[in-house]
């Protein structure tokens, strides 16, 4: 019930288990001919039924009067927390190896994706740190703090997180001008996103936007990562904060 789960499936070579999926289920293409079963919030308890599966993973998004149903039904639900860091990332992903019988190779994907982040904070680890702002949410103005793996995006590609300490996501232009970021970071949110961009780019007194450092990410990219793609993302920011400065 999780697109990164989907796509953490297939990593794992479980394809012939997966009986179903979300509408969001879109990585790998594949995923797109499994039958879908609702969105991440909402779903068709009737057409899993049909579907005769036998485990259901579900995560926190997850109507939870839904999962009741599928109980009751007799149907063994797993629920996925929302990962708040990369370790999260990392021990879900084992757990679902664990779960279909795919431990070992589990194991060898998340070692591989742990040296890889060692190997990139090693490679920009003598530069100079970022003040970087992340928006990823407009109407009211929305990022992220230091209870979301996308702030160890930020942390682990040598960035800093203006907003890393703040009580909620909910943030203001005001507290964005006073931090005064180096880098803005928009979270793709179709048009919005763009539209969002030529917002930030009148208040010249930014410094992001004095060197013309507004940049756009992919937003599925940075909310639904699994061990794999968290680095694949990692070293685009990590690109972004260092390698593509145009002054």
């Amino acid at each position: 019930m999780g697109p990164y789960i989907t796509e953490e499936l297939y990593l794992l070579g479980a394809t012939d288990k997966l009986v179903g999926c979300t509408i969001y289920c879109r990585i790998p293409p594949d995923a797109k001919n499994k039958e879908k079963v609702g969105t991440v919030m909402e779903i068709n308890v009737e057409k899993i039924f049909i579907l005769k599966p036998d485990l259901v993973i579900a995560t926190a998004l997850t109507n939870r009067k839904d999962i009741e149903k599928l109980k009751k039904l007799g149907i063994k639900v797993t629920i996925f927390s929302s990962p708040r860091n990369f370790n999260d990332i990392c021990n879900q992903f084992l757990e679902l190896g664990r779960i279909i019988g795919k431990y070992d190779l589990a194991q060898k994907i998340v070692k591989e994706a742990q040296e890889a982040v060692i190997d990139i904070r090693k490679k920009i680890k003598s530069l100079p740190r970022v003040k970087v702002f992340m928006q990823v949410g407009a109407n009211p103005l929305f990022t992220i703090t230091d209870n979301s793996f996308i702030n160890d995006f930020i942390e682990f590609a040598g960035g800093i997180n203006i907003a890393k300490k703040a009580k909620s996501g909910l943030y203001s232009k005001e507290m964005v001008l006073k931090e005064n970021p180096e880098v803005i970071i928009i979270a793709t949110m179709g048009i919005i996103a763009e539209k969002e961009k030529k917002l930030w780019e009148k208040y010249k007194t930014i410094e992001a936007v004095r060197k013309n450092r507004i940049y756009i990410m992919d937003a599925y990219k940075l909310c639904s990562p699994t061990p794999v793609s968290f680095i694949e993302t990692l070293n685009e920011m990590t690109n972004l904060l260092h390698f593509s400065h145009e002054e």
